[in-house]
């Protein structure tokens, strides 16, 4: 059997330097975007009490000990957000954040076990104002890495041209002939009986103990994914509430909430949020999507309590966590995230 050479190889290195180098210009110039639009760059701590609290996300647990001994469970962080909510809450208006992240259970051509994170947050604007950040941000890759089209698995996005905006529940009439908000109520809850009939009518894979989110996301990993961001950017928007744990209701509909999804070539890059600053409300969702991971994976997280103290007094803010390693993966035609990746997470 033959084995592939490892990536710090002389001959394998040469090949994956000239992409390594696109990335590194990719970078300076989206600092350099963020500086002449005001913005500071911030610095958070990797080790978190809680590594966040959504249901799907797997993280790498460890642990403090102290000078006396004593020892505490901390995480590596999924994500920078519940720090730099913190540094919204203590006064920041307009901050970034660019560096590493961990997620477990994660590895394959789209994902990473370690990977670097862009995201950054805009007080007293409307979570419209990053869209067209992502609009700006895609086209300086772009420009950066000398590329007019992004291309992945046979699929094609011009980075220059305007995303197109469309809604969730769109998107699924579309694609999959589903009403979605049918299944959803007035104060946001979800109707699982009636999706999975749905599901089921339309031939689609259903199992009895799936719940509304699994039949959600199903729809949405086979039936529309893959055809969002072909031909232009998609910005995928208003998800229901219950697929929205950190973003705010939606003032035109109740049922969905102010969350967009950037995708280019079918590839979701960018997760972006109207922020949720109702403490009481943010608690009772993270105990939910708790439960749930509970129900699923037999684990759950704890709460930040200090997240939420400080959610408490944050200003009304928009914000967002873009997937850097992809971006650059697209905007220098790499097949795999790995290619733009110095030095990769050995695997197990």
């Amino acid at each position: 059997m033959t084995v592939a050479s490892p990536w710090w190889t002389p001959d394998v290195h040469a090949d994956r330097r000239p992409r390594l180098m696109l990335r590194n210009g990719i970078a300076a110039s989206l600092r350099d975007w963020f500086a002449v639009h005001d913005f500071v760059e911030v610095e958070t701590a990797a080790l978190q009490v809680s590594p966040g609290n959504e249901a799907h996300l797997a993280a790498f647990a460890t642990e403090a000990i102290g000078p006396d001994g004593a020892r505490a469970s901390l995480y590596l962080h999924t994500s920078p957000e519940f720090a730099c909510k913190k540094l919204l809450a203590a006064g920041e208006v307009k901050i970034f954040s660019f560096g590493p992240v961990y997620r477990n259970r994660e590895r394959g051509p789209l994902h990473h076990p370690e990977f670097t994170m862009l995201e950054w947050y805009r007080v007293g604007e409307a979570y419209e104002s990053l869209m067209l950040d992502c609009a700006a941000l895609l086209a300086l890759a772009a420009t950066r890495a000398g590329a007019t089209l992004f291309s992945f698995r046979g699929r094609d996005c011009d980075p220059f041209a305007e995303p197109e905006r469309l809604s969730v529940a769109d998107a699924f009439t579309h694609y999959s002939g589903i009403d979605l908000l049918a299944t959803v109520a007035a104060d946001g809850s979800t109707n699982r009986d009636a999706l999975y009939a749905v599901l089921t009518k339309a031939g689609l894979r259903t199992a009895p103990d799936d719940s509304w989110a699994d039949l959600f996301s199903r729809v949405m990993v086979e039936k529309i994914e893959p055809f969002l961001g072909q031909g232009r950017a998609t910005i995928l928007c208003e998800y229901p509430v219950a697929e929205a744990a950190l973003a705010r209701p939606s003032p035109r509909d109740p049922r969905v909430a102010e969350r967009f999804e950037l995708y280019c070539c079918g590839v979701e890059l960018a997760n972006g949020f109207g922020e949720l600053t109702d403490a009481g409300e943010q608690r009772r969702r993270f105990m939910t999507e708790m439960d749930e991971k509970e129900r699923i994976y037999g684990e759950r997280y704890p709460l930040d309590e200090d997240f939420l103290a400080a959610l408490a007094i944050m200003p009304p803010a928009s914000g967002i966590a873009l997937g850097f390693d992809r971006l650059a993966m697209l905007a220098t035609g790499a097949q795999k995230i790995e290619d733009v990746i110095w030095t990769p997470v050995a695997a197990s």
